[in-house]
């Protein structure tokens, strides 16, 4: 058996135990916010929940439980601590696009603080699922300040909960579009003005698609951002709706961006083996964001009658803690642990568009979904709040607010 045979085969042994254990724990689980509430107007926050009764270990922790050494050691990956790529290529219908897809691009995630233990945990979480290696040495990764440099890195993130996200970002590209490489760029703060000048750093350095997990609250001059910061046509820039349920958070609001909401996704009998509904719940509480913005025009790729200005969201990928994401971070966490937010969902579909390729020149990345809304899983049940019963915080057959057209059918949409 080559090489490449054993990599496939590992992931596909994977899909069941893995889904399991993610499944199995769906049931209310306790979960924490990764990061604070953004305290003003002009801030954000990140939006990482953590599951508190998942118990984190490291590879080492878990390794010696088991009673594994040497090499098997390090490709010991945990049961039980949500999913990891094989599933969510299955979930996604994208393992073939990920065998050989996304070799030439890179995807850029922008966060704010330096987490100095991001290479370290990136190679233990990639080796354990069997992934390519993707170091600084050979170019894979690389960490960047908010104005594009290798230095000086900010400050480290310390308590703030940013590098539980930067670790969640790094491990979902890693987990879709394995080939890719991947660019870090820390901003100095979590003011938007400095994650947006982490933007166009990104975007100067050669990423084509870059992911934020983030948000705030909307503002009347927020148009100024999306004009200094967000708006990159040609440039797929993707940004998080938010985990506090129906309502809207900025960037995710900008017309600029490819609005991300978020599902929950548990093992089916059904062909695709997959169900998914919108995460959160008709009373309110945690869930994906999504509305109707308060001060953003109406796209011209947006027709749904119950919004006349910018609707989030384009499009969902699994968000829900209680059918999480694996991530390994040792830097303000233990190791291996499960998460969810919309900041898994976001870095999730900027690594599906980077296997699709780059979108032609000029154009504005999320108008390119609406051009192909038959290839999609689409959500039709589930809520997160309550809106007067239209569509904007209800899943429904075809276009939503929740999950937008739905979530990714392989890459043909992207």
């Amino acid at each position: 058996m080559t090489g490449s045979s054993r990599y496939r085969a590992a992931w596909l042994a994977l899909v069941v135990t893995v889904g399991l254990g993610a499944s199995a724990s769906a049931a209310s689980a306790a979960v924490r916010h990764a990061c604070s509430a953004a305290p003003r107007a002009g801030d954000a926050t990140c939006f990482t929940l953590i599951r508190t009764d998942v118990k984190s270990q490291t590879q080492a922790q878990l390794t010696a439980r088991a009673g594994v050494t040497g090499r098997a050691a390090l490709k010991m990956v945990p049961v039980g601590y949500g999913y990891g790529p094989a599933n969510l290529q299955s979930a996604y219908n994208l393992a073939a696009a990920a065998k050989a897809g996304g070799k030439k691009e890179k995807v850029a995630l922008v966060d704010a603080y330096n987490d100095p233990n991001a290479a370290k945990d990136l190679t233990t979480y990639r080796k354990a699922w069997g992934l390519p290696a993707c170091t600084k040495s050979s170019g894979c990764f690389t960490q960047l300040n908010e104005n594009g440099k290798k230095k000086p890195l900010p400050a480290n993130s310390g308590s703030t909960g940013w590098a539980t996200e930067e670790s969640l970002d790094i491990d979902m590209v890693s987990a879709v579009c394995p080939h890719c490489k991947i660019i870090l760029v820390e901003a100095n703060s979590t003011s938007l003005a400095d994650l947006g000048t982490a933007v166009d750093a990104a975007v100067a350095a050669g990423a084509k698609f870059v992911s934020n997990s983030y948000g705030g609250s909307e503002s009347s001059g927020e148009s100024s951002f999306d004009t200094a910061y967000y708006n990159h046509p040609g440039d797929v820039i993707a940004a998080s709706a938010g985990d506090d349920g129906y309502g809207v958070s900025y960037p995710a609001a900008s017309p600029d961006v490819v609005a991300v909401g978020g599902t929950s996704l548990t093992t089916a009998s059904n062909p695709r083996g997959w169900s998914e509904t919108v995460w959160g719940s008709a009373s309110g509480g945690e869930g994906t964001g999504s509305g109707c913005s308060a001060f953003e025009p109406k796209p011209s790729w947006q027709t749904d009658p119950d919004c006349s200005r910018r609707i989030d969201n384009d499009v969902a990928a699994v968000a829900d803690p209680d059918t999480g994401v694996a991530i390994y971070d040792t830097y303000d966490q233990g190791g291996w642990l499960e998460v969810g937010g919309t900041s898994a969902s976001s870095p999730i579909i900027a690594s599906v568009y980077a296997l699709a390729g780059p979108i032609a020149a000029g154009t504005e990345a999320a108008s390119t979904l609406y051009a192909n809304p038959g290839d999609f899983y689409d959500v039709t049940t589930g809520a997160n709040g309550s809106c007067g019963g239209t569509s904007l915080c209800n899943g429904e057959t075809g276009y939503d607010g929740p999950t937008g057209l739905g979530t990714p059918d392989g890459i043909g949409a992207f």
